[in-house]
């Protein structure tokens, strides 16, 4: 299955520079894992100890956040497109 995941700037360095990474899943818990074998950097960046995404960090699947679903369990259809985008602060 040809599922792709977008990398925001700030999260492209523990990625070898890469915007988009294609990855292979069932779930989004298998793509990220899918994610994570490639760039494992990423999953400390990402996830928490326990395995759960980051409450700071908010996933889509095509435009839909995974939080109002069914969150790493999601399903991935043929061509899915994850993005991560992790929440920015300042002032």
């Amino acid at each position: 299955m040809a599922i792709t995941v977008k990398l925001p700037t700030q999260l492209r360095d523990a990625a070898a520079g890469a915007q988009v990474v294609a990855v292979d899943g069932a779930t989004v818990r298998d793509a990220l894992e899918s994610l994570f074998a490639a760039h494992a950097e990423l999953r400390e960046r990402l996830c928490d100890e326990s395995g759960a995404v980051r409450r700071f960090v908010n996933v889509y699947v095509d435009g839909e956040d995974i939080r109002f679903g069914e969150d790493l369990a999601t399903p991935l259809s043929d061509g899915a497109q994850i993005q991560v985008l992790p929440a920015v602060a300042g002032g």
